[in-house]
């Protein structure tokens, strides 16, 4: 096998125009899932009735079955349920009007929240209980002390691993072109598909992911750096 330099810097100029749907896809899943996995961590810590109990499955399930899984259960899932409720309360909606994107959006929102809300509810038990008292000891409701006193050092705790998460979403969401989506990995077959060099455009594929994800460290180093200048009693 004979490789082609100068082709994989021509698929990686090529490349580029799809980093924003990649970086868009995690974005959305990521903040999306961060939210999920916050109430289900507070659902879960907090024993709430039948909720707790659901969300306790959710994140079992979602951890226990493939990411591809879930992105074909919500493909051809969803839209036999949204137009079946459609077509019953006599709605004009129709699920081929939603965009291919969309699905990846939801599919991988759900699974970031299983994933994240283990990483939160274990910053969250990191936190001292004894913190939670004191703010109920000098009137703070609970929702009050979550907020300035728990959060804020159960971030600190978590960073590490919610910097994996983003990362893992940012790989997994290579699995969008199974659904037709246009992300870096799929850009790399088509421009590898007009003169069949594929190592090349993969390879130009994976210098761009080693970057995207140094620069999510280097930007979660920045995070930890100030969070400890504060945690120091120093100032950022």
């Amino acid at each position: 096998m004979k490789i082609d330099p100068s082709f994989i810097w021509t698929a990686l100029v090529q490349l580029l125009s799809a980093i924003p749907t990649t970086l868009v896809i995690t974005a959305v899943s990521v903040t999306a899932g961060f939210v999920i996995g916050l109430i289900t961590a507070l659902l879960r810590i907090y024993k709430v009735p039948v909720l707790g109990q659901i969300a306790t499955g959710y994140v079992t399930f979602i951890r226990g079955t493939p990411m591809l899984t879930h992105l074909l259960l919500i493909y051809f899932g969803l839209p036999m349920l949204l137009d079946a409720l459609s077509a019953q309360f006599g709605w004009g909606f129709k699920s081929s009007s939603i965009p291919m994107i969309g699905f990846a959006f939801i599919s991988f929102s759900i699974t970031a929240g299983a994933y994240m809300a283990e990483v939160i509810r274990s910053g969250l038990l990191a936190v001292n209980r004894g913190q939670l008292e004191a703010a109920y000891s000098v009137g703070m409701t609970t929702p009050q002390a979550l907020r300035r006193i728990v959060f804020p050092q159960a971030l600190a705790v978590s960073l590490p691993n919610l910097s994996n998460s983003v990362i893992g979403m940012l790989h997994g969401s290579t699995l969008a072109f199974t659904v037709s989506v246009v992300e870096i990995n799929a850009k790399a077959q088509i421009v590898a598909s007009t003169n069949w060099k594929f190592f090349e455009a993969y390879l130009a594929a994976a210098v761009i992911f080693w970057g995207l994800t140094l620069l999510i460290e280097r930007i979660t180093a920045v995070i930890e750096k100030r969070i400890n200048l504060y945690n120091r009693g120093g100032v950022a």
